[in-house]
């Protein structure tokens, strides 16, 4: 009977240590999981911003190649003019 007793104790025991394992295992991954999903927000604010960022450079860009900003940064800054029509070659291949 005794044996009994002990072999029942022991299971007892091994429960009881499986049941505070496994809560403690599902609060963990709940924290875990809380933490990871914060991150991945934080992460989508930051590809969102250099998305805006991605966008407003492009935009300047095209702005800054436009046909008329670059003639009259030639003619002001490296003071360059339009040649003469009869200095012009057109050269065909």
């Amino acid at each position: 009977m005794t044996a009994r007793r002990t072999t029942f104790a022991l299971v007892l025991a091994a429960l009881w240590v499986a049941v505070l394992a496994s809560g403690v295992g599902a609060v963990y991954c709940r924290y875990r999981a809380r933490a990871l999903f914060i991150h991945l927000e934080q992460l989508s604010r930051q590809r969102d911003n250099l998305d805006i960022q991605w966008g407003q450079l492009q935009l300047e860009q095209s702005a800054w190649s436009t046909h008329a900003l670059v003639e009259s940064v030639a003619q002001t800054k490296l003071h360059m003019k339009m040649p003469a029509p009869q200095n012009i070659v057109v050269v065909r291949p």
